[in-house]
């Protein structure tokens, strides 16, 4: 049942007129004719009100289960670049309630990080370009190139800034508890690496060689090699996965992505392009994000465009959109590198 229906048969249910319903929430009764004539929506900061009076939840004045509305929130996040102030409320609103039910608790919470670090991202990405847009109004804007930086998470130069001392601790932690977790391996032995932890994460691989006994072993010890400066034995090892797990795309994908940290471009591009080859339908994106930006790299833009435009027909073929921020991401990205040729 569609909101303006909803509104009506709880009224007419409640023994009310219009008139004696506008008067408890404090609107005009030409406001609620116009919600149940479906003219008009309640404005969103009505609908606790709204919801305590006819003693239903948010949810069922809309009409949605709660299924339903999980997924529209998700959808939302996918689909939306910035969110209103409202859909923020409505949705940390929503979620603290489904928490507090016991319904899909880590369900809700995990998509309640994911909007937060959503908007974190839109924000940042429109940090950069008005940090951009100082800089071409006044190149000597010096601060303008610290706000540029965290809007892009560039490199930070304090070392106290940077490192992932906090993340380390927490994993360290969650490993010791859970140690049959490969993924909270993984997380832990990214983040020693990238602090140049090498000893600690030695012995995280261990841990994982004991939780995991596929490809991530194997691509996390290529990994430890190349940050203790080992190359060589590095890349024999790229070449027995490239055997051991042939049909296995997520592995081409990682070797391009540590031929990139060896600083071989080239070889990465190619790693790359058999990744890509190698996935089964419905494809995933990431290979054609990261053949634009190896392209970009390498200085060949038109390929680079030619990736992304790659990509906005994969997400048609396989996964049957063309709108919506995922889509929209990408065009911004052709339109810039454009741009840049």
């Amino acid at each position: 049942m569609e909101l303006n229906n909803k509104l009506r048969s709880l009224r007419t249910a409640k023994g009310i007129t219009q008139e004696q319903l506008a008067a408890e929430i404090g609107v005009s009764a030409q406001a609620v004719s116009k919600w149940e004539r479906g003219m008009t929506t309640p404005d969103i900061s009505l609908l606790p009100d709204l919801s305590v009076f006819f003693g239903v939840s948010i949810d069922e004045l809309f009409g949605l289960t709660e299924e339903k509305e999980y997924d529209r929130i998700q959808n939302m996040l996918w689909d939306e670049r910035l969110l209103t102030a409202d859909e923020i409320w409505r949705t940390e609103r929503w979620i603290d309630e489904k928490v507090s039910a016991g319904y899909r608790a880590a369900d809700c919470l995990r998509l309640k990080a994911d909007m937060y670090n959503h908007l974190a991202r839109a924000y940042n990405e429109l940090a950069a370009d008005a940090a951009m847009e100082a800089l071409a109004a006044d190149p000597k804007c010096a601060g303008a190139h610290a706000e540029l930086n965290e809007g892009l998470r560039g490199y930070v130069p304090d070392w106290n800034a940077r490192n992932h001392y906090k993340l380390i601790a927490f994993y360290k932690d969650f490993v010791k508890k859970h140690p049959d977790d490969w993924r909270a391996f993984m997380w832990l032995l990214d983040n020693l690496l990238d602090d140049k932890r090498l000893t600690e994460a030695e012995e995280a691989l261990r841990g994982l060689e004991k939780a995991d006994n596929t490809f991530r072993s194997p691509l996390y010890r290529a990994k430890l090699l190349l940050a203790k400066g080992e190359h060589e034995e590095a890349r024999k090892l790229f070449d027995r996965m490239e055997k051991d797990y042939e049909n296995e795309w997520v592995v081409f994908f990682e070797i391009s992505e540590l031929c990139v940290l060896d600083g071989d471009c080239e070889s990465a591009i190619e790693y790359m392009k058999k990744a890509q080859a190698k996935q089964q339908k419905p494809r995933f994106a990431d290979t054609y994000e990261a053949l634009s930006q190896l392209y970009e790299i390498a200085g060949d833009y038109d390929s680079a465009v030619a990736a992304l435009e790659d990509e906005l027909k994969l997400f048609k073929e396989d996964w049957g959109f063309d709108k919506g921020e995922t889509a929209d991401f990408v065009r911004r990205n052709i339109a810039r590198l454009k741009k840049m040729k």
